[in-house]
């Protein structure tokens, strides 16, 4: 069977602290290589992209491939063929997808179907890729993970549920503070508290920022929720990301975003742009944490070299 990458968990929890190891090394080492010489990987996006598109094309054609850039506009996605036979006319053009799109099940839709391996770019319920490369970035910045409290402040939407997914994989602690209404789905949280993780839940962005290493926070109005913006802005804007929300936070906190961010909304500039924010080496990490992944999946390596400190 191909590998598949829609969730965090799809990567063994043994091996996803090596992956991110490895994610390190390549990004210290600058290293490229020729493991996907000859492949064809199609980036099947149904939803704008900055980064995600570019990291991936980068690291498709640092790793040696070639990439095939289709969105809904310029293909029979975009009128209304089923997901179900784009997959199976693609798995015998291409070795692998990488998609973003909407619904998660368009994503599991296609896997019972594909012979060829499919990651998730982003979907409506998942990022795991955004925060597989945040968690690189934490790594590098301290405290150890076993140690460190990500207080993620705002809307319970797809990356806060890669979050908390992870929260189950890797030591450290979560906090979320949503407002009513704006919570993570139920049965994610569930499932990762089933299994572990440490989490709390809680209306007061003053209790999740308390001891806080990390400082997240995203959008109010996602892709898809731009009718919704008016209404979303009046309910989030005591969740906004200021100067005095990082003084609650532990000593020397560290600011993230995913991006793209609304600076004056959901964060401040004075704190987007401060020595705090490291955003932009996220979005670098992204480069590198893709390539790791793409060679997890078409790789054959021995990851008992690869360990987090």
């Amino acid at each position: 069977m191909p590998k598949k990458f829609l969730v965090i968990e799809d990567i063994d929890k043994p091996l996803l602290g090596s992956v991110v190891a490895r994610a390190l090394e390549m990004k210290r080492t600058k290293q490229r290589s020729d493991l996907l010489a000859g492949r064809n990987i199609a980036l099947v996006f149904e939803k704008h992209s900055t980064r995600t598109r570019v990291s991936f094309e980068i690291a498709v054609r640092q790793l040696g491939g070639g990439v095939v850039y289709m969105t809904q506009h310029d293909s029979q996605l975009g009128r209304d063929e089923p997901v179900e036979d784009t997959i199976r006319v693609l798995s015998r053009y291409v070795d692998g997808v990488v998609m973003r799109t909407f619904e998660h099940s368009k994503l599991e839709r296609m896997w019972k179907l594909s012979s060829i391996p499919i990651i998730n770019a982003l979907s409506d319920d998942y990022h795991p890729c955004q925060v597989m490369g945040d968690i690189m970035t934490m790594v590098e910045y301290g405290p150890k993970l076993a140690d460190a409290k990500i207080a993620w402040i705002g809307d319970g939407n797809n990356v806060a549920h890669s979050w908390i997914e992870a929260a189950s994989c890797f030591p450290f602690e979560l906090a979320l503070a949503c407002p009513e209404g704006y919570d993570p789905k139920p049965e994610i949280v569930r499932q990762a508290m089933n299994q572990g993780a440490r989490i709390t839940l809680t209306r007061d962005p003053a209790e999740a920022l308390a001891r806080a290493n990390y400082v997240y926070t995203d959008v109010w109005a996602s892709m898809g929720q731009e009718d919704q913006a008016q209404d979303r802005m009046a309910v989030f804007r005591p969740y906004q990301v200021d100067a005095a929300a990082m003084a609650l936070a532990a000593p020397g906190a560290k600011f993230m975003h995913c991006l793209p961010a609304h600076q004056g909304e959901e964060v401040t500039t004075e704190v987007f742009e401060s020595e705090a924010s490291i955003v932009w080496d996220e979005a670098e990490n992204r480069l590198h944490i893709q390539k790791a992944i793409l060679e997890w999946v078409y790789g054959d390596l021995d990851y008992s070299k690869y360990c987090l400190a």
